[in-house]
């Protein structure tokens, strides 16, 4: 069943970049759905997917960039970087474990603080979501949204977030508690010195961290009718339920 829909799928777009006619491609997208003439049209489809991903991004960005967000949700926790793991060992073995709870603390607050700054990169690739995107993505897996995102945004993202989480790590004092952290660690003697790229290190798992709160959504999103939140949602996605 599923080889079928595929290759109806990829007849369906092959046709729909052959014609014109808006009536045309509606017909198209409906049948290659299993609509049967119930009557959703290619914008409605992506509409409906574009309303999906806006919502998980909303409440994800949302979610991460409350208090605690980060700090008291274990899935998404930032810890330090794994060439410091030694660093915190050898920290809490000398009874400075408030230096390095006070350090995880403060980086979960720049990634709380950036968070929000998230939400336009997504949004401006959520608008440029083309038919043949929406149709890879309903009929696709679980976390298909949440793959064009990634595959979309995940450079721009990149680019844009690393400067914000910098901004964020000064204003809560993320990068003073890390350096305290980092030269008491460097005065134990004969330890090899060490001082990670914080930076990177949390730009990254900050999107990482987007990313699976959308997944989170998008799962919700497709098995549960209720989290749908518009009217056209509701339809594109009861396509899905029927596949």
């Amino acid at each position: 069943m599923l080889k079928r829909i595929a290759i109806v799928s990829f007849s369906a777009l092959t046709i729909m970049f052959s014609f014109s006619s808006c009536e045309t491609l509606s017909g198209v997208v409906d049948s290659a759905l299993g609509g049967g003439g119930s009557g959703l049209t290619n914008d409605q489809v992506v509409g409906g997917l574009k309303d999906a991903l806006k919502q998980g991004v909303t409440k994800g960005v949302t979610t991460l960039s409350a208090k605690d967000g980060f700090f008291k949700n274990p899935s998404v926790k930032i810890l330090f970087p794994a060439e410091a793991q030694e660093v915190e060992k050898r920290l809490r073995a000398l009874g400075l474990g408030n230096m390095v709870d006070n350090a995880v603390e403060k980086i979960n607050r720049a990634a709380e603080d950036a968070a929000i700054g998230a939400k336009d990169i997504f949004v401006n690739a959520i608008i440029s979501m083309t038919v043949s995107d929406a149709m890879n993505i309903l009929m696709g897996e679980k976390n298909a949204c949440t793959n064009y995102l990634k595959k979309t945004t995940s450079d721009a993202l990149y680019q844009k977030f690393s400067p914000v989480i910098k901004s964020s790590l000064n204003k809560v004092g993320a990068l003073t508690a890390w350096n305290e952290v980092i030269t008491r660690y460097n005065k134990i003697p004969l330890v090899q010195q060490v001082n990670p790229n914080l930076d990177d290190h949390i730009t990254k798992k900050a999107l990482d961290g987007l990313y699976l709160m959308v997944e989170k959504e998008e799962a919700d999103i497709r098995v549960n009718p209720l989290q749908r939140g518009t009217e056209l949602m509701k339809k594109v996605f009861a396509k899905q339920d029927k596949k």
